[in-house]
């Protein structure tokens, strides 16, 4: 998947504030998780936690709008009624993903 085809939400308040609770991304990222053969969580593709440049971020894929449409508006509306930073994701590639 291109970066173009996802969105990062940023772990602050359009203010600069830290949202709290600080675990926030973890909780939605684990919503869209699975159990893997390994018994090990497995972050989906649609919505994984990462860190960009040390900062906690969630990344949003664009088509889990068409894929799964109330996760994606429940993900979206959470981050706009909390007044989160969303961003065009303008990393190359997902090496820069993880959790």
């Amino acid at each position: 998947m291109e970066s173009e085809d996802k969105v990062v939400i940023r772990g602050v308040t359009t203010e600069g504030k830290k949202l709290r609770p600080s675990d926030w991304i973890e909780r939605i990222s684990s919503t869209l998780a699975s159990f893997g053969s390994d018994h090990r969580l497995h972050y989906s593709k649609a919505v994984a936690p990462c860190m960009i440049d040390g900062e906690k971020c969630l990344v949003v894929a664009r088509n889990l709008r068409e894929v799964n449409p109330q996760a994606y508006d429940f993900v979206m509306d959470f981050a706009r009624s909390n007044q989160l930073a969303i961003l065009e994701d303008r990393r190359q590639d997902d090496r820069a993903l993880s959790a």
